[in-house]
């Protein structure tokens, strides 16, 4: 992916990891249009910023169709879609009123995900190269105990990560994997501190990983252990150190 020239479609970047991104890849050069379920928020941002901006709701399979619509019609030379729409909610399996929630992440997370390439992939087949970034976790290979379907989910898009690659090769279309750690967001909500990094630090190490060509995954230093703690055979005292860490 040249992030000098791309021209990107990042639904879920009205805020967090996904704003700073898109703010990141415009700064060196590559035109970016965001997505979100907040239109008085995209039209800040886009007099803010100057981004073009789309209402999406990546939950519904309409409201995909005719963003992806909306975007390729304004910009049909789009050459990257980065899938960063995502929802993280703690759950107790010891009642199974945590199913709404369940469902409700399964829907955002994992069919948000398989949609959005569905409905851009056809495109993208066509231009001469493109890059599709799917976003997973470091809890997709050490869960947090406390949002057992949102690790669940992110393990699951690096598995189809995997399968799309796969069936890809050969063709113009790169596949990647951005595997965030825990980043200062809001992604649980206002004031939830995760004890995560910094989010400038985090996104100008994933732009010199992009940069540089370093996929498929993109693993930023503080992810690694989440990454390879099966392997180094860390992965069950991990898993017990954050959750007492009340995460």
């Amino acid at each position: 992916m040249d992030i000098t020239n791309a021209t990107v479609f990042i639904p879920g970047a009205t805020s967090g990891i996904g704003l700073g991104l898109a703010r990141r890849l415009q700064d060196a050069g590559s035109t970016v249009v965001i997505g979100g379920r907040r239109e008085s928020l995209l039209a800040s941002l886009h007099a803010e910023h100057g981004f073009d901006t789309v209402a999406i709701d990546v939950a519904d399979p309409d409201s995909i169709s005719a963003a992806a619509s909306t975007v390729l019609a304004a910009h049909p030379s789009l050459d990257a879609v980065i899938t960063m729409s995502g929802i993280m909610r703690a759950e107790d399996l010891r009642s199974a009123v945590h199913q709404a929630d369940a469902v409700d992440t399964v829907t955002t997370n994992l069919l948000g995900t398989i949609r959005l390439i569905d409905a851009f992939l056809p495109h993208l087949l066509t231009r001469p190269a493109s890059t599709i970034i799917t976003v997973s976790s470091g809890l997709a290979y050490t869960p947090l105990a406390a949002t057992p379907t949102y690790s669940a989910t992110k393990a699951a898009v690096h598995s189809y990560t995997q399968s799309l690659r796969q069936q890809l090769a050969g063709s113009p279309v790169s596949v990647l994997e951005l595997v965030p750690p825990a980043v200062a967001t809001d992604l649980m909500g206002a004031g939830v501190d995760f004890g995560g990094m910094p989010l400038d630090d985090f996104l100008s190490e994933v732009v010199s990983l992009l940069a540089s060509g370093s996929g498929p995954e993109i693993l930023v230093q503080n992810v690694l252990p989440l990454r390879w703690s099966e392997r180094d055979g860390t992965q069950q005292q991990l898993i017990e150190a954050l959750a007492s860490r009340g995460h």
